[in-house]
C-alpha cells in the first residue's frame, strides 16, 4: 500500500553520543506488531530500552563497530537507523518496496535490504543513508548474509536459488539452486560455508564459499527458519518453527545432534557476543527464550514487544580483522 516517507537525512550525534562507546553485551529484537525494538542487556538477559521504529519492523543488523542498528520496517517501506549509543532512530531511509532481509559491510560502509516485492536487492551508503544501487536477484527474497570475499549471498523463497552478488560491480555473479522455499541463511565464521534455511524441504543447504555449491544437505525437521552459527563455527543453530525446537548441528559431521525445546513459534536466533547464551525470538508468545550454549537447555525467558520476528546480538569488539580483507570488504558475524 502506499505510504507517505518522511526521510530524516542523517543526524548529527549529541556531544553525549559522540564521546559514549557503543554497548556490546546487547541483542536487539524487533518487535513486528509493537513497531518497536527490544533492546535486551545480555550480562542480565533483561529488556533496558523500547524503541519506536517503522511499522512491521521485521529484519535487523548492527554495524561492525556496534554504533548502529539497521531495522526494516516491511509495511512503512523505509530501514529505520538507531543510535545505539542514544538508543534513538536518528535516520530513515526509504526503500522502493517491501524491505525485509538486511545486513552490514564489515567497514560499515554498506547496508544491503532485501526488497520481497520487487524482488531486488538495495545498496545504502551508510555516510550518507541513502540507496547508491538496486541490484536484481532472484523472486522474494527474504534474507541475505554478507561474507568477507566481496560477496552477498541472497535467499530467494520463490525461486529456490541463493544469488551471489558482487559487491564490487554489485551484479550477480552466480545463482545456486538449493532446497524448497529457501529463508534463513548465514554464513560460518571461518567464511568456508553458507548455511541456507528450506522451509518447505526440511533442510539445511551447504554452500561452499570456494566453489559455490552445495556440498551436503541435512534433514533438520519442519519449518526451517532461521540460521545462527558458533563463533568457531563449530555448530549451526536452526529454528523450527512449528515443532517448537531448535536444531543443533555439528558443522563437521553435518548432522543434528539435539533439539532444544522453546516456546511458541521460535523464529529469529543470535549468539551472545560472549558465546555464552543462545538467544530465540518466539512469535507465538511474545518472548526471547534464552539457551545456555553450554548445556543447550533454555535458562529464562525473557518478554518482549508483540510478534518479536528479528534478533541480532552485538559484534564481539575483540574480533580479530584479517590483514588480507581491506576495511570495506563485506563481512558480518
Amino acid at each position: 500500500m502506499a505510504v507517505l516517507v518522511i526521510v530524516a537525512g542523517p543526524v548529527a550525534p549529541t556531544a553525549t553520543a559522540a564521546a559514549a562507546t557503543p554497548p556490546e553485551n546487547v541483542a536487539y529484537v524487533t518487535n513486528s506488531q509493537s513497531n518497536t525494538v527490544s533492546v535486551i542487556d545480555t550480562t542480565t538477559n533483561k529488556v533496558t530500552v523500547t524503541i519506536p521504529v517503522g511499522e512491521n519492523p521485521i529484519g535487523v543488523a548492527v554495524a561492525p563497530d556496534n554504533a548502529h542498528v539497521y531495522v526494516t520496517n516491511a509495511q512503512s517501506n523505509n530501514v529505520s537507523v538507531i543510535d545505539t549509543r542514544i538508543n534513538k532512530v536518528t535516520a530513515t531511509v526509504p526503500i522502493n518496496g517491501h524491505p525485509v532481509g538486511v545486513d552490514v559491510s564489515y567497514g560499515g560502509t554498506r547496508v544491503y535490504v532485501t526488497d520481497v516485492q520487487a524482488n531486488t536487492v538495495s545498496v545504502i551508503d551508510t555516510v550518507t543513508n541513502r540507496v547508491i544501487a538496486t541490484i536484481p536477484v532472484g523472486h522474494s527474497p527474504f534474507r541475505l548474509t554478507a561474507i568477507p570475499y566481496r560477496r552477498v549471498y541472497v535467499a530467494n523463497q520463490d525461486s529456490d536459488t541463493v544469488s551471489v552478488i558482487s559487491t564490487v560491480t554489485n551484479r550477480v555473479i552466480a545463482t545456486i539452486p538449493v532446497g524448497r522455499s529457501p529463508f534463513g541463511i548465514r554464513f560460518a565464521p571461518n567464511r568456508l560455508r553458507v548455511y541456507v534455511a528450506n522451509q518447505d524441504s526440511d533442510t539445511v543447504s551447504v554452500i561452499s564459499t570456494r566453489t559455490n555449491k552445495v556440498i551436503a544437505t541435512i534433514p533438520v525437521g519442519n519449518n526451517p527458519s532461521r540460521i545462527t552459527v558458533s563463533a568457531d563455527s563449530a555448530l549451526v543453530y536452526v529454528t523450527n518453527l512449528l515443532p517448537n525446537l531448535v536444531s543443533v548441528i555439528d558443522a563437521k559431521t553435518n548432522k543434528v545432534i539435539v533439539r532444544i525445546p522453546v516456546e511458541g513459534a521460535p523464529f529469529g536466533i543470535t549468539i551472545s557476543p560472549d558465546g555464552a547464551y543462545v538467544y530465540v525470538t518466539n512469535l507465538d508468545t511474545d518472548s526471547v527464550s534464552v539457551i545456555d550454549a553450554k548445556t543447550n537447555k533454555v535458562i529464562g525467558v525473557i518478554p518482549v514487544g508483540r510478534n518479536p520476528f528479528g534478533i541480532r546480538a552485538a559484534n564481539p569488539m575483540h574480533r580479530p580483522r584479517s590483514r588480507s580483507y581491506r576495511a570495506d570488504q563485506t563481512v558480518t558475524r
